[in-house]
């Protein structure tokens, strides 16, 4: 049987819920479904309740990512614009997603209403199905029948002067670190980050993992009493050490 290409792999990651993903990238370091890519407290790999998806509808989303950073305009510094976070998103393999870092001051933060109509069209047309962004968009109306999933701090109806400052580079979007290129997973649970050369080691675990979970789901929907339940938890976290081997 052939090899699936990265695209069927991502393609095959809409199958499981962004918790899921978590779970086999770093949530739970001793099982072994787990590929412990993080120290799940110390580092930033997915988002806080700072930002929520604004179409759970659509379902999950995944896609490289192309990263960018908005802030108001800098007389010393106009060199990027928004065609070059085009020019990125066009040049990155697809589908992507695009992290949106805004960096506006705090009086007017909540009132920056980016990635809106028109340059949601601008990215959908070089195959940008996801924005995650700590900051506020516009538009819902227009962006919701084009199926681009939007997570956002929430939406404002205007925004003022605002500039390109980066492009391409390692942001910091709502407790989540991400680089370009890495692979962003998200649904109305949040997003997760991990790194596309573990898209094949993520899909293998998350599938032996779903496994793994419908067998103990299907034994705790049998169970009628407490060492029913103990016996579909032996071995997990949710039992006593005395009781993880029984």
């Amino acid at each position: 049987m052939a090899m699936a290409t990265e695209r069927e792999m991502i393609e095959d990651l809409k199958n499981f819920d962004t918790p899921s993903i978590t779970n086999v990238v770093a949530t739970y370091p001793d099982n072994p479904l787990c590929l412990g890519l993080y120290n799940p407290w110390t580092e930033d790999w997915y988002t806080d309740t700072s930002i929520r998806c604004m179409f759970p509808e659509l379902g999950r989303t995944v896609g490289y990512a192309v990263t960018c950073v908005f802030g108001v305009p800098d007389p010393g510094y106009s060199r990027l614009t928004f065609m070059d976070v085009i020019d990125a998103l066009d040049a990155s393999p697809k589908p992507t997603v695009l992290i949106l870092q805004q960096k506006f001051p705090e009086r007017i933060a909540a009132k920056v209403g980016l990635a809106g109509g028109n340059m949601n069209a601008a990215m959908k047309a070089v195959g940008c199905v996801g924005v995650v962004s700590n900051g506020p968009s516009r538009d819902m109306d227009e962006i919701r029948p084009t199926g681009m999933q939007y997570m956002l701090s929430g939406v404002t109806a205007g925004h003022g002067g605002m500039a390109v400052h980066a492009v391409n580079t390692p942001v910091s979007v709502a407790g989540m670190d991400v680089s370009p290129g890495e692979i962003v997973h998200m649904d109305e649970n949040g997003a997760v980050k991990f790194p596309s050369d573990k898209i094949e080691a993520v899909l293998a675990s998350v599938k032996a993992l779903q496994k793994e979970e419908e067998g103990r789901i299907g034994l705790l929907g049998k169970a009628t009493n407490a060492a029913e339940v103990r016996a579909a938890f032996a071995g997990q976290s949710y039992a006593r050490e005395d009781e993880k081997g029984s």
